[in-house]
């Protein structure tokens, strides 16, 4: 973030895109297998058998003109365009992104003991046809060229109990964004010819909602004809299966609006979707987790031990619009001791700078007009590791030892650089094993429980160890990542209980993907707009479908941002950064990025930092003040 104005990510993101140290590297073996599998490409894409008189395409919606209908895309990476296309007017565009290849599929019922021809027309590099379930030997079809279309086409036999089989298309890791039209399942008609085939369900009716609280709401429809199970869907998350006509969703975020549709199931497939219903969690009140913290807040950094060129700031002097106030920095006395120091500016290069006893009493002042006032450890300088239960130990020890001498409200943990990253074969954020993640997750729990409900936790990591987590996690499956993507999950995810205070470093940041599959870059109201929509809606972890970080409550949630151009890379203009609280509280201004959620809760924002905003005559405080009524 923090200190020095300069870029500081360190060469993290050198890439307008894809950070470089990310980029995934093809595991030897499967490299391998496709110079093998190379050799048999022709017969690959080989027509064909022909097929009988009695035979019909079983494939639903196969040209796409119908949309996704029929289809089920992972993590959201389908969609239908209108160009390029082979035939009609509509193809498949499906997009890979970290640990997900695109892979989008239907079930089809099928006859037992026969034979079936499965084609489709595919344009990309690593593009795969396929069939699984077949009750024999499953069968994929696959091209390494990009280019001009090209068909793909492959046969297979049912088992002897085989009455259904699911066909796919997906691509490969890394790849662009690949094509598919005219998708074709050839064979007998289980249900004869004509209209004795079976058939998907019609779309649910009579979709509503009710019973909301602060993190759940209710939902009921009317049942469809034919139907054995349901899908329940909300904004961009992931399909959940149910069994019955109504169902509650849980683990919602107070006060924030949500979108949901019904589909119907049987063996034929999957229904379109219900018309949409939308509903709003309530405020839950209490607020936990934020002790005395106004609706909408505003976060600063105080340089107290260091100076830059911003100006030096004494604790009596900052404004009362700062609602919490983070000194910065405490600094261990080496990368791996865990044992945290805190000095005051020496007076050489701050000639302004109080004594710790004004100090003090400057604080008490503050905390009496309801302000709060946190330690920061960690910043650009201050790598902090904690890869021993003695660091941890000491981390509590000399954590504790500020607070109390100063008389603080808690902590905010602004671990960079090289602090955090994951073990190789850590690949769970939900249970991580990695010494320096565990003892962490273990020195904080015990403050909270030292210190009580009161204590103040925040948290200012990078987006690269946040919003990047949704394309890479750690060193991935088979390495070659940069371990410290997304390493700041499972340390959020853990603590998302005792947690005051989330607000992201949207600055200093390289190009990310947001949920839209769609790379944001810094400086805009359309970046702070995406990369918050992701920790409001959660997000699969390396696009692993299984492993959804949930969202955050949005009073938990603020946007952090550089006060000045002086104070780092990704400044934002406040005519943008009005535009992005509109988006999210709102949902007016919002652009070409469509929200899965409307957040009115937001807490509100932070800046590095308070020297640097009156470095710049305080703009960056009068426009919060002037938009939050302060």
């Amino acid at each position: 973030m923090l200190g020095a104005a300069a870029d500081i990510t360190g060469g993290l993101a050198p890439s307008p895109h894809v950070p470089e140290a990310v980029v995934r590297r093809p595991p030897t073996r499967i490299t391998a297998w496709f110079t093998a599998a190379a050799l048999a490409a022709a017969g690959f894409l080989a027509a064909g058998q022909p097929a009988a008189a009695a035979d019909a395409d079983l494939a639903r919606n196969g040209g796409f003109e119908a949309g996704l209908d029929g289809w089920s895309c992972s993590a959201g990476s389908g969609a239908v365009v209108t160009t390029p296309v082979h035939g009609g007017s509509s193809a498949l565009k499906a997009t890979p992104a970290g640990q997900d290849n695109a892979r989008c599929s239907q079930t089809v019922t099928v006859k037992p003991d026969s034979t079936y021809t499965l084609g489709a027309w595919v344009q990309g590099a690593y593009v795969y046809l396929g069939a699984a379930g077949t009750g024999t030997t499953d069968v994929s079809a696959w091209t390494q060229t990009p280019g001009a279309w090209k068909q793909l086409s492959t046969t297979f036999r049912t088992g002897a109990a085989t009455t259904s089989v699911t066909i796919y298309t997906h691509g490969w890791y890394g790849q662009p964004a690949h094509f598919t039209d005219d998708v074709t399942l050839v064979g007998p008609d289980p249900g004869g010819s004509g209209p004795g085939q079976p058939q998907p369900p019609a779309a649910p009716t009579g979709l509503t909602a009710s019973g909301a609280t602060a993190s759940s709401i209710d939902l009921s429809w009317t049942a469809a004809s034919g139907a054995t199970s349901y899908k329940l869907h909300r904004d961009g998350a992931a399909p959940v299966s149910v069994t019955g006509t109504s169902a509650t969703v849980t683990g919602l975020a107070a006060s924030t609006s949500y979108t949901f549709q019904v589909s119907a199931v049987n063996a034929a497939g999957e229904s379109a979707k219900s018309a949409p219903v939308s509903a709003s969690t309530t405020s839950g009140g209490g607020n936990p987790g934020n002790p005395g913290l106004p609706a909408h807040a505003l976060v600063g950094y105080l340089h107290a031990s260091f100076a830059n060129g911003s100006g030096y700031v004494r604790m009596a002097d900052v404004p009362a619009s700062w609602d919490v106030i983070n000194l910065a920095f405490g600094e261990p006395t080496s990368v791996t001791s865990g044992d945290i120091r805190f000095s005051l500016c020496p007076v050489g290069d701050c000639p302004n700078v109080e004594s710790a006893a004004e100090l003090k009493t400057a604080i008490k002042a503050k905390q009496a007009a309801g302000k709060k006032v946190l330690i920061s450890i960690g910043g650009q300088n201050g790598q902090v590791q904690l890869a021993t239960t003695a660091a941890r130990d000491a981390f509590v020890s000399s954590v504790s030892t500020i607070i109390d001498e100063y008389g603080l409200n808690g902590l905010d943990i602004d671990f960079e650089g090289h602090s955090l990253s994951l073990a190789t074969g850590d690949t769970d954020f939900r249970a991580p094993t990695t010494p320096v993640i565990v003892n962490l997750i273990s020195a904080v729990r015990t403050l909270k429980a030292k210190y009580g409900p009161a204590f103040v936790l925040t948290m200012a990591p990078e987006t690269f160890f946040v919003q990047l987590g949704y394309q890479y996690y750690g060193s991935g499956p088979w390495g070659g990542q940069d371990p410290r993507a997304g390493a700041y999950l499972p340390v959020i995810h853990a603590l998302r209980d005792d947690l005051t205070l989330l607000h992201v470093q949207d600055y200093n940041s390289g190009s990310i993907t947001g949920l839209d599959n769609q790379y944001h870059s810094m400086g805009g109201a359309d970046f702070h707009i995406a990369m918050t929509d992701m920790l409001l809606t959660g997000f699969p972890v390396a696009g692993n479908t299984a492993r959804v970080f949930p969202p955050l409550r949005p009073d938990q949630v603020a946007i952090g941002l550089p006060a000045t151009t002086n104070a780092g890379n990704g400044h934002t203009s406040p005519a943008e950064v009005n535009k992005a609280l509109d988006c999210l509280t709102k949902k007016t201004d919002c652009g070409t990025y469509a929200t899965h959620g409307t957040w009115p809760a937001l807490r509100g924002l932070m800046t590095w930092s308070i020297n640097w905003d009156r470095f710049g005559g305080w703009e960056f405080s009068k426009n919060f003040d002037a938009y939050f009524g302060g």
